[in-house]
Parts: C-alpha cells; sequence; structure tokens
C-alpha cells in the first residue's frame, strides 16, 4: 500500500461538506494511512451539511504534529465552527510550525487564515472566501489544486480528485 505507516488526522465540526470529509477520509484509508477523525471532543458524533454523520475518534486538544503527517480541512461550514476552538486552531498551526502537509478545500481556508499561515503562501479556495484568503496575505489563484509547500488547497467538491492526488504525493514524497 502506497500510504503504509502514513498518520492522516481529518478534522470533522457540525456542517461540513460530506463529500469534502468522506472521499478523503476513505481514499487516504483505501491507500493504507491510519486516518483518524480529529474533532472539539473525541467520541462525538458530528453531522455534515447533507446528513451524513462521523464520529471522531480524537480530541484536537489531545493531538499534536508529533501524531500526525498530514490534516485535512473539510469544507461546508464546519471550519467557521472549528476557527472557535482554540485547540483546532493551534493544532493547524503547529502542524505548520512542523511543516506537515495541510490540505483544505472549499471553505476551509478560513481554518488555515484564523492559524495565521497563509502570508505569502500561495493558495485556493470556494471563491466566495477569495477576499478573506487576499486579506490574511494568501496569494489565491482559480485552479482545481494548489501547492506550495506543506500547503495544499481545491475549491470544490468537484475539484477532489485533484485534490487527493496531491495529497497523496505530498505523503509519498514526490513531487505533484
Amino acid at each position: 500500500m502506497e500510504l503504509q505507516d502514513k498518520r492522516v488526522a481529518v478534522l470533522a465540526e457540525n456542517i461540513y461538506e460530506d463529500l469534502e470529509l468522506w472521499y478523503p477520509k476513505l481514499r487516504l484509508a483505501e491507500a493504507g494511512a491510519d486516518v483518524k477523525v480529529v474533532a472539539p471532543q473525541a467520541g462525538e458524533t458530528y453531522t455534515g451539511k447533507h446528513g451524513l454523520p462521523v464520529e471522531s475518534d480524537l480530541a484536537a486538544g489531545a493531538v499534536s504534529p508529533d501524531d500526525f503527517d498530514a490534516v485535512v480541512i473539510p469544507g461546508g461550514y464546519s471550519p467557521d465552527h472549528m476557527r472557535r476552538h482554540v485547540s483546532m486552531v493551534e493544532f493547524v498551526r503547529a502542524m505548520d510550525e512542523h511543516r506537515k502537509v495541510i490540505a483544505f478545500i472549499c471553505h476551509a481556508g478560513w481554518l488555515p487564515i484564523s492559524a495565521g499561515i497563509l502570508k505569502g503562501k500561495r493558495a485556493t479556495s470556494f471563491f466566495s472566501i477569495k477576499d478573506d484568503m487576499i486579506n490574511a496575505g494568501a496569494k489565491w489563484e482559480d485552479a482545481e489544486v494548489v501547492v506550495d509547500g506543506n500547503l495544499i488547497s481545491s475549491r470544490t467538491p468537484a475539484d477532489l480528485p485533484a485534490f487527493l492526488r496531491a495529497i497523496i504525493g505530498a505523503l509519498e514524497g514526490s513531487a505533484q
């Protein structure tokens, strides 16, 4: 398996975009990664925009960058809820400080904005938060996937195949 020995956190909070959480979770597990759902509380159920539930494995306050090789942040409206939890913001900031892969899609750019890690970085997002991204110092691009160092970003669920190819490529250590 291509990602055996890789550990990935997928963040969750209510009103996540169902495809943007479940597609990465399942695809990365299929590739051999150990995928854990990290949320404000462990053992809680969080519900997506379209009603799909996910149960969290770990609480954000109980994890560190040493536990993971990457973090995936789904969009929907959950990133607005995620950034209300200091532990989730600090986890993303710490992952960046350790140069771990941080992958975010759609509205998920809100969490890296709150973590203060986008200044001078190339990134993309859903078009409605383009101004937020630019105001946070990002060099916004309209592309299906943008890779800048350890940051991987995409715009919408339609970009998920390119998004996952970039994440898997980064975890394998190959250039994308």
